[in-house]
């Protein structure tokens, strides 16, 4: 009833009533949005409670679509991942490419070694203070992959090294990069 009212008034005196921005809005705000949108997207996918350093999340973003990509060893944090973005105001559509890693009591060994090997390290323990850690171990059929930021080529080399020394490991590849690690 108040919403009728609200619109009666609002007629009478001749004021507009914009209920949501029209597509060609948005795309007129097209870079403002996008930037507003991959922060969004960033910030909810940081803040999904079973998020781990055994998991890797990343998004992009084109006109409106959200194309979630990665690797996570729980099938719920893919799901999880899609329904959180698909509430972010101007994500029209989101695209689920997060691949769930199979189960591998060999391969959850390799994840418990690798922390230990990295995060042990004296020069790479200043990284597992944050809620969630900058360098990511993802471990399929005995391969592992590190992915994340660090702060400089040293720390880069220092976790391959680490990751090469653990047993039972087929092969290693670093992606990791070299930046701020608090981004």
């Amino acid at each position: 009833m108040r919403n009728i009212l609200v619109m009666l008034i609002a007629a009478m005196m001749g004021i507009p009533l914009c209920v949501g921005a029209s597509s060609k809005q948005a795309s007129a705000n097209g870079p403002l949005d996008e930037a507003k949108i991959k922060k969004e997207v960033r910030h909810e996918l940081v803040m999904l409670p079973y998020y781990s350093i055994f998991d890797n999340l990343a998004f992009q973003v084109n006109d409106g679509t959200v194309t979630l990509l990665g690797q996570t060893v729980n099938p719920a944090l893919k799901s999880d991942a899609e329904a959180v973005v698909k509430r972010i105001e101007g994500v029209q559509k989101v695209i689920n490419n997060i691949e769930v890693l199979p189960p591998s009591p060999m391969d959850d060994q390799i994840r418990r070694e690798e922390f230990r090997a990295i995060y042990g390290d004296p020069a790479l323990s200043k990284y597992a203070w944050g809620a969630v850690p900058p360098i990511h171990i993802i471990v399929k059929n005995g391969h592992v992959t590190l992915e994340g930021v660090v702060d400089n080529s040293t720390d880069k080399n220092i976790a391959e090294i680490r990751a090469k020394s653990v047993p039972n490991v087929f092969s290693v590849q670093n992606n990791l990069r070299v930046g701020s690690a608090a981004e």
